[in-house]
């Protein structure tokens, strides 16, 4: 962003704001394609399982495989957006999912849903690097917090499309079918952003020369590491709602497999509606004393509560699904001053590598969680699996603790 054109005589933002608007929408559109393609192939895990005689280990390992290949692929992609710019790299990664679309609609066995698997994680790699990256260079400091809500909004939406999308072409004609649409809507997306590249032009970050190891010089910085250490550890709880939630109510409470379905659909729906109330509580604390890592803690530790008290047992059915949509709410309203907090503490020049490292710990968080937890589940330990994602939640607040601690170490 270009900082010379704020000086005292100047405006407040001088930066249309439809120009902004602009550039956030589109972010947002490729934003909820990625989360479209977290869930490209779990709502049909009952068809494969039908149709291929599969297990359901089986098809739990095609999820870890996706999360491994993206998280791996995050980390290295940053550098790749830091050479030749956010664009192209986004491109290239919406285009994966358009490929993994068309070589799941011909899948005939296992090994064709994990070249699926495969395809897609490869695609979600590059998307957190990519996207803050533009948003970094082409939206107003001003409007930043409300460009983070609204991107973590759309992730959110996009999670809660694809298996209405995805189970809802299947009903009306037939899997196959169900993955044409999705290749299709690709297309549409990558036409619209193509359309638009203007607005998604970033430039290149200029290394000094004879500076080798340049690169590699951001993973020295301990603040990197909590970052890491907050999105592992948050995401492992969101890992335990999205995957055992549904389960835990319907055996500890008698609730329906449609209802407490509909229960993880209100909770992504809240968090999304916390999210857009997070963008103006990040505007907010830019100009006022509370900074970013103490916002992200005190929205994780109510989030944490919720869910601590969900596991009691003590509300019944209504009131653990109402209280499971309040931990939702709770978590998205510290999501944009999330993203403000890992902004302020990347390096100039470092934000593709550093926010490649850091969202990576998200794919870490969703690949574990589930292995972990997997225990306390077979064991009927559901009030402890709860419990226990209530317990990583809170830690993760003393990690956002100590990445506001350690910001000033990588400025």
């Amino acid at each position: 962003m270009n900082t010379a054109t704020m000086g005292a005589a100047a405006p407040v933002n001088p930066v249309p704001l439809k120009q902004d608007a602009a550039v956030i929408g589109l972010v947002g559109l490729a934003h909820a394609t990625s989360h479209f393609s977290h869930l490209l192939l779990a709502p049909l895990f009952p068809v494969f399982i039908r149709d291929f005689g599969l297990s359901y280990s089986d098809v739990g390992l095609l999820m870890t495989l996706f999360f491994v290949i993206s998280g791996a692929g995050q980390a290295l992609s940053g550098f790749l957006v830091d050479r030749v710019g956010a664009r192209p790299v986004l491109f290239a990664a919406i285009g994966c999912f358009l490929v993994a679309s068309l070589a799941a609609s011909q899948a005939t066995s296992y090994a064709g849903l994990v070249l699926v698997a495969m395809l897609a994680g490869l695609g979600n790699a590059p998307f957190h690097p990519a996207d803050f990256t533009i948003l970094n260079q082409r939206v107003s400091a001003p409007r930043l917090g409300h460009a983070f809500s609204a991107h973590g909004l759309t992730g959110s939406l996009g999670w809660a499309l694809a298996p209405a999308f995805l189970i809802g072409i299947t009903a009306l004609a037939d899997w196959r079918t169900a993955y044409l649409g999705a290749a299709l809507l690709y297309v549409v997306v990558l036409a619209v952003l193509f359309w638009q590249r203007d607005k998604l032009l970033t430039e290149v970050v200029v290394r000094p020369s004879g500076a080798p190891r340049g690169d590699m010089a951001f993973l020295r910085l301990p603040v990197v590491w909590w970052c890491f250490a907050f999105f592992l550890l948050s995401t492992m709880t969101l890992a335990v709602v999205q995957t055992f939630a549904p389960s835990i109510l319907n055996v500890v409470h008698g609730v329906s497999v449609e209802m407490a379905t509909l229960t993880i659909s209100a909770y992504m729906l809240c968090s999304a509606l916390g999210m857009l109330v997070g963008g103006f509580v990040a505007a907010y604390s830019q100009n006022h004393r509370w900074s970013s890592d103490r916002v992200v803690a005190i929205a994780m530790t109510a989030g944490a509560l919720l869910l601590l008290l969900c596991a009691t047992g003590w509300l019944g059915a209504v009131g653990t699904m109402v209280a499971l949509a309040a931990t939702g709410f709770a978590v998205g309203v510290g999501g944009p001053s999330r993203d403000m907090m890992i902004k302020k503490a990347t390096p100039k020049g470092a934000t593709g590598r550093v926010y490649g490292t850091v969202y990576s710990g998200l794919d870490v968080g969703f690949a574990l969680s589930p292995l972990i937890f997997g225990l306390t589940m077979d064991r009927g330990w559901y009030g402890l699996t709860l419990a226990g994602a209530a317990l990583v939640l809170m830690v993760s607040v003393f990690a956002a603790v100590g990445v506001g601690q350690r910001t000033a170490t990588a400025r």
